[in-house]
This record gives C-alpha cells, sequence and structure tokens, in this order.
C-alpha cells in the first residue's frame, strides 16, 4: 500500500525548545559537527488504493488544516512513498 508522508516543521522565526535542547546536549557531549537542531513531526497516511491527483491534494488539505498549527509551524512536504 502506497504512504502519504507529510513533515511539519516549526517556523523558521520561532524559538525551538526542543531543538535548543538537544543542541546543548550535543555541545555537552562533544558533538560539534552540527551547529543547529530544529525538530518537526512526521505523518504517515496509509493509502487504500492508487494516489490520485485528488488524493494527494487531500492529504495537503489535511495537512494544513489538521496535522500542523498554522500559526506556529509549517508544512514543508508532502509525498508519496511506495
Amino acid at each position: 500500500m502506497p504512504t502519504i508522508v507529510v513533515d511539519v516543521m516549526p517556523k523558521a522565526e520561532l524559538l525551538d525548545p526542543q531543538g535548543k535542547a538537544v543542541s546543548g546536549a550535543f555541545s555537552r557531549l562533544g558533538v560539534s559537527e552540527f551547529t543547529d537542531v530544529r525538530i518537526g513531526k512526521r505523518f504517515e497516511l496509509t493509502v487504500a488504493g492508487e494516489v490520485t491527483d485528488e488524493v494527494l491534494a487531500e492529504a495537503k488539505r489535511v495537512a494544513d488544516e489538521i496535522l500542523s498549527n498554522s500559526v506556529i509551524e509549517d508544512v514543508v512536504g508532502v509525498e508519496v512513498v511506495e
């Protein structure tokens, strides 16, 4: 069955406390290769049947209206993975 993956991230201009906490842990553990961490959400929507343009459009609508909070988050990706 095909799956539609939706990725949601905090808006770039907003503070990401979880990301800051992980970044601080990296620093304490001596991990210096990464300068910043931002933490988002990934949703996997399993599709019964074929992924048509209509199904993909519905996934995008659901991502914008239900899976993300448009005040503080952006939907950064909606893609089909087989």
